[in-house]
């Protein structure tokens, strides 16, 4: 099939709103518009992950917020793909929708906890997510390239760092 979608790549490697717009997978991989922050596009969705999930909380039950994380893998997955591919860049900066799932994972999965709680969850992600230590590492170099697999490892390395916060948080509380 020829790749007409390339028709709404990004002129450069930092995409702006109309890139934003042109399509549905990039509104939700660049988190809802978070990705297009200059400075540290990922903290930026981040940040947006944890504001959210504050939200969802006040109107979806644990096992609804398990099944929004189910379904917002899925479609970031395809989002993240068609986005990447779009952009002709393998892992994009700006596409920032796997700190938001992987993010929202760490919340669910942590939570009760308070504010001081959530501050360590948000700087143990970002810092497993940023620096990429040991598993991370590994994580982010397994699936690379473009299609289906690229798509994936575009959200696996960032949970593989959900999964390192939270053994870290696992630790700190037993």
């Amino acid at each position: 099939m020829a790749e007409s979608h390339l028709s709404h790549a990004a002129p450069s490697a930092r995409p702006g709103v109309r890139f934003l717009l042109a399509h549905p997978a990039h509104f939700i991989a660049l988190g809802f518009g978070a990705g297009l922050s200059p400075v540290a596009p990922g903290t930026v969705g981040t940040l947006w992950a944890w504001l959210t999930f504050g939200v969802l909380q006040l109107w979806l039950s644990p096992a609804q917020i398990g099944l929004l994380l189910a379904g917002s893998t899925l479609v970031g997955w395809w989002a993240c793909t068609i986005t990447a591919q779009h952009m002709r860049v393998a892992d994009p900066g700006s596409i920032v929708w796997d700190e938001v799932v992987a993010f929202w994972l760490v919340l669910w999965v942590a939570m009760p906890m308070g504010l001081w709680g959530q501050l360590a969850a948000f700087a143990l992600f970002r810092f497993f997510d940023a620096a990429k230590p040991g598993p991370v590492a590994w994580a982010d170099g397994l699936f690379k390239g473009f299609g289906w697999r690229g798509g994936w490892g575009i959200l696996f390395d960032d949970f593989v760092a959900a999964f390192c916060t939270l053994l870290v948080i696992a630790f700190w509380r037993f």
